[in-house]
């Protein structure tokens, strides 16, 4: 299966695209014989508990599941299995919180957060680990970003081997033609987000480009 696990709707301050159009957008990817099963909408600083596209999921035959993105000292960190437990426990909104505080609390309340683009200059969990800075809970990270600039999913790449994490992949999508630009390819079926925290800490995935899903 193949999931998109980092994506953005206009639910994010910066993003342009609705998610009807990452929908519509992967019905064209299909036609051209790419695999894309689904993804994940991980919004800046917040978790949309409130939204459904189950309706919309079914409809295109798509599945849709529902994330974050949080800003921390350390860099930005995809949480999956976001519950209300979490979102209470920590403040979504804090972009000075600590990351190593978030990835405890998440894994308390069962879920899952990890260093998105770790690679990414200036911001990236690199350039900390490079100050001195530790990050022990730390087993996998964003091996493949779709907005990377050149040289940062190199660097990321770089970090997986040295320090031995597993890697996903996503596409860092904020415009309709982007999505599915990165993925990450699942032995088993998701359709929850419960689900793919399970598939996650099973460590049986790899990050592909959406070249690597052609038919």
């Amino acid at each position: 299966m193949f999931l998109d696990l980092h994506s953005h709707s206009v639910s994010s301050d910066d993003s342009r695209a609705t998610v009807e159009q990452y929908l519509k957008w992967i019905q064209v990817l299909r036609k051209r014989e790419y695999t894309v099963d689904g993804f994940v909408l991980t919004e800046h600083r917040k978790f949309d508990s409130h939204l459904d596209y189950s309706s919309l999921a079914e409809q295109y035959g798509v599945t849709v599941l529902k994330g974050s993105e949080l800003d921390t000292r350390y860099g930005h960190f995809l949480v999956y299995g976001v519950t209300e437990a979490l979102t209470k426990d920590i403040d979504f909104s804090d972009v000075r919180m600590d990351a190593r505080v978030l990835m405890e609390a998440a894994r308390k309340h069962g879920a899952l957060a990890l260093p998105a683009h770790p690679g990414r200059f200036g911001i990236g969990l690199v350039d900390y680990m490079e100050q001195g800075e530790e990050f022990k809970d730390v087993e996998i990270v964003e091996r493949l970003n779709g907005g990377s600039r050149a040289g940062e999913n190199e660097r990321a790449w770089e970090l997986c081997d040295s320090q031995n994490y597993l890697g996903i992949g996503g596409s860092d999508a904020h415009l309709t033609s982007h999505i599915g630009a990165c993925l990450t390819s699942f032995s088993r079926d998701i359709s929850s987000e419960g689900e793919l925290v399970e598939a996650l800490l099973s460590g049986e995935f790899q990050p592909v480009w959406l070249e690597d899903t052609k038919v």
